[in-house]
């Protein structure tokens, strides 16, 4: 592979829980790529864990194009990269640290443990629905997709009632190829006034939760609380609903994986970073743009241009990790990057780690005789959108 050929990015992959053969070839031979976007438009991409880590930790990349000529991911424009909320949020410098430190008390361990009795006793809830339906189930839709929509509704203090309306908002914004502009602006439309429609209400009337003291405590303009409460729905519940069903699926892709937790329950928070680190079907990965000559990798990125950080490929980079391409259970330390690095990393990781883990230990309690219900390589990946997941998990269990 040629430094100089460009690459179609996303790179395709018919495997679900493989990673495409590429990444090892641009990590060994050209971690600096040319790829092109579905927009026609180019960008550079790294592969390795050194490279991807120091960039995104690095302040002098941002998120948005100082110059507005960043590349567009796909022809359509309106996407979660190019919207209303991604322009009224400070994106950078001390602004965003402030911005960071406002929402930060409300992803702390000590809210974590608080919250860790609910989110347990709505997963329980969740599998007695399942089972009472039967012995087959989609996992994602009935206990992946449901179980994060309720955390976040819960501190942001929104009706769960209204999740279906939350994942298609989510999905305009994380939209690549799965909707049309006018359906992408028709949606960021309907998202803003509801949203703004709940600030309004937590005004008048606060509550105990996120977007009643964002309005009563905090120094943020309407339009940065709504922009807020956006990002958060968004973020709080698409990427971990998927991770719920992918990280099912990769434990039990392999059964001795599940047998071995069912034997050893202690090694379940090691084995949610293991299936942070593995997941290769994690998305588009972070865009990050500098305008200011920069080396990485033994090659020089002019200024300019945009930067794509794969996570997922850096975490299979066996000069970071002992046997990367193994999935071991017990591994620590594990410095995966599926959170970010750097003053941009996963504002929620700590909310999505506790879900996880939540969710394992339900599942494997209440389900231990939990397998797959169609072969691995039939599982059929979500397409056309900035986050990776499965269309489906189907799954069964002995009654």
């Amino acid at each position: 592979m040629s430094e100089n050929t460009a690459l179609q990015y996303p790179i395709p992959n018919d495997a679900v829980l493989d990673p495409p053969a590429e990444w090892a070839e641009l990590r060994g031979k050209c971690p600096v790529a040319h790829v092109t976007f579905a927009s026609g438009d180019p960008a550079t991409l790294l592969t390795r864990y050194e490279d991807v880590k120091a960039t995104l930790a690095d302040p002098r990349f941002t998120r948005t194009s100082a110059e507005g000529n960043s590349a567009r991911v796909s022809e359509e424009s309106g996407g979660v990269l190019d919207s209303e909320m991604a322009s009224v949020l400070p994106q950078q410098g001390e602004a965003h640290l402030v911005w960071r430190r406002t929402l930060n008390k409300w992803f702390t361990a000590k809210r974590m443990a608080a919250l860790r009795p609910g989110i347990t006793a709505m997963a329980d809830r969740l599998v007695d629905e399942m089972t009472a339906a039967g012995d087959t189930a989609d996992l994602k839709a009935a206990f992946g997709f449901p179980l994060p929509v309720w955390v976040i509704c819960e501190i942001l203090g929104v009706p769960e009632d209204d999740r279906d309306k939350f994942s298609y908002w989510s999905d305009t914004l994380l939209s690549m190829t799965r909707y049309t502009q006018d359906e992408i602006v028709a949606a960021q439309t309907e998202f803003h006034v509801y949203l703004a429609g709940h600030v309004a209400a937590k005004r008048a009337e606060p509550g105990d939760d996120l977007l009643s003291e964002l309005v009563t405590a905090s120094a943020m303009s309407d339009a940065e609380i709504i922009a807020t409460g956006q990002g958060l729905l968004v973020a709080g519940h698409e990427t971990t609903a998927n991770m719920i069903g992918k990280m099912a699926a990769m434990l039990l892709a392999d059964r001795t994986r599940w047998e071995a937790l069912l034997a050893d329950p202690k090694l379940i928070r090691s084995a949610v970073e293991e299936s942070l680190r593995m997941d290769v079907n994690a998305g588009f990965g972070m865009v990050r743009y500098i305008d200011e000559e920069f080396e990485v990798g033994g090659a020089v990125i002019d200024p300019g241009t945009t930067v794509v950080c794969s996570m997922a490929a850096a975490n299979r980079d066996d000069a970071a990790f002992e046997d990367a391409a193994a999935m071991d259970l017990a591994r620590t330390p594990n410095p995966h990057l599926a959170f970010g690095a750097g003053a941009h990393s996963c504002l929620g990781q700590a909310l999505a780690r506790t879900e996880l883990q939540v969710s394992l230990e339900v599942l494997l309690r209440r389900l231990p005789s939990l397998e797959l219900a169609v072969a691995p390589e039939d599982l059929q990946r979500v397409e056309g959108l900035l986050v990776g997941g499965m269309a489906t998990v189907p799954v069964r269990w002995r009654t």
